[in-house]
Parts: structure tokens; sequence; C-alpha cells
């Protein structure tokens, strides 16, 4: 099996280079970005390619590591070329396998494949996918072709319904990218008390460490602590008072989440007053 990348970005060099690593063949990789596909094959050890058309005829893997708005017309573009017995796979996470409309005429295969990691560098997020836990679906040959390649570097790799795509991503956006926001806005309220943004990141490290370790160990509604969990509406009022207007609504939305939770941990705890308090401060 060679495979071949069209998308020389973060999660084509990154996948690529982990399959090159464990031994896999890789036929390179094509971008409308010359410099890039350059870069990507010096990194990987494998051939950059200036028409798409030859990386499609050198390979029998294709992943298409492109940006989610242009995966249909990319298809759009190869489904002409020879493709009869080829594994077609994109990595988005909020788009199904059917993008590659009309698959099944060209003789190729498909899936979505898409891992839960976040690709913060070109040359180093790598190091990383052996840890990585993948999913996929589409069509049962594809499937099983992706999913037994890297299980036997041992990756786990769970099917999901192509249906769940969108909400599936926007669980692993929340988990990622929001957890940020939630942080930046942390620190700068520290920053506002005379902290610096290095002295606020040090001073909370352990803070967020160990809330997330005690998440993962003991589940959310154990790892809750703080105001809400004990039905503190006075400090509540503290915090409301405080804030400015788009970080109140934060913290409020955030807060009657937190009810929910708490509701699970003491349910024999009226979280009543605390919720219209949220609701309406």
């Amino acid at each position: 099996m060679k495979i071949g990348f069209i998308g020389a970005g973060r999660v084509g060099c990154s996948i690529g280079k982990y399959l090159k690593d464990s031994g896999k063949e890789l036929s390179g990789y094509y971008d409308i970005s010359q410099d890039a596909a350059q870069s990507a094959a010096a990194f990987t050890g494998s051939s950059h390619f200036a028409q798409l058309k030859d990386l499609v005829l050198q390979s029998t893997l294709l992943f298409l590591t492109t940006p989610d708005g242009i995966i249909e017309s990319t298809w759009n573009e190869i489904r002409t070329l020879p493709l009869t017995g080829r594994i077609i796979c994109h990595c988005s996470g909020a788009l199904p396998s059917d993008a590659f409309t009309g698959i099944e005429q060209t003789g190729a295969c498909g899936c979505s494949f898409h891992p839960m990691l976040p690709f913060s560098s070109r040359f180093s997020s790598h190091e990383q996918l052996k840890h990585s836990f993948f999913t996929i679906e589409g069509q049962e040959t594809a499937v099983q072709a992706v999913s037994n390649l890297f299980t036997s570097l041992g990756n786990t790799v769970s099917r999901i319904k192509g249906s769940c795509k969108p909400k599936y991503h926007a669980a692993a956006s929340i988990l990622s990218n929001q957890v940020i926001a939630v942080l930046d806005t942390g620190y700068r309220l520290l920053e506002e008390c005379g902290f610096s943004r290095e002295s606020a990141v040090k001073a909370t490290r352990e803070l967020v460490l160990q809330n997330i370790d005690n998440v993962l160990l003991n589940g959310c509604s154990q790892a809750l602590t703080g105001p809400i969990e004990r039905n503190d509406i006075q400090t509540v009022q503290k915090h409301l008072s405080c804030l400015e207007r788009e970080d109140r609504q934060m913290y409020r939305t955030l807060g009657l989440k937190l009810i929910q939770i708490a509701e699970k941990k003491n349910p024999q705890q009226d979280y009543s007053m605390l919720y219209k308090q949220l609701a309406n401060g």
C-alpha cells in the first residue's frame, strides 16, 4: 500500500511522518503550494508532485488533508482520474464520507477518518499520534483497510455514524478549543488583579492540571467543587457583581451547566434559588 497526501499542512505532515516512521510506504504530497508539498516531502522522506494526477496514479490510499471547505471540490477534481481499487479518505471531523459524491461509480471506496488531537505544528504533532484516538465511518472496504492500518500501530479506532459527525466535531471543539477560551478568560481576570500573564499561568498550573486529572479519574460530577457545587449564593453573587457584561454572561451560562452536574452529585440539595440567580442575573 502506497500512501499519498493531498494537502501538506499540519494534519497531512503529521500523519505522513507518523506512518513513515512506523515503516509504511509513502508516495508523497501534492499541494496547491509547491513549497508546502516540497517541505512535507522532505520532512517525511517521500516525494512531492507538481500535478495532482501524478500523485493519484502513484497511490493506493489517498488522504485528503485539505481544509474542510475544499474537500468536495478536490474530490470533484480527482474523481475523473483512474481510481479503480483505490481508497480515498478525508480527515474532516465534521464532514461524513458522503462528501465523495458518486464514488461508487469510480471503482474506488471512501471513508472519513479523524484523529482526536490538536495539531499545533506541522513538524512536531506527529509525536503525539501514537497515543491518539481515531474515529472512522464510510464504505466497509475503506473502513476496514484504514482501521487495520492504524490499529496495527497500536491506535484505537472507533466507528461513528456519518450523521453524527457535526455533533461529534462540536464536542471535540468544545473539549479542545473552547476550553482555551475559558482559560484565557481566567488568566485575563488575574491580570486585572495585578498578575502578569506568565505568573497567572504559573500560579494556576496545578489548579488546572489537578482539575483535569480529577475529571479523567473520577468523572465530572465527582470532580466538581467550588461555590456552585456548594450552593453558595452569596459568593456567586459577588462573582457576578465584579464581572463585566461579556464575562458575566459566560459565567452565568457555564454556571447553569454546572448546576446540572451539581444536582447529580448532590441530589438532596435544592439549587433552585441559585438557578434563578444565574438565570436572571
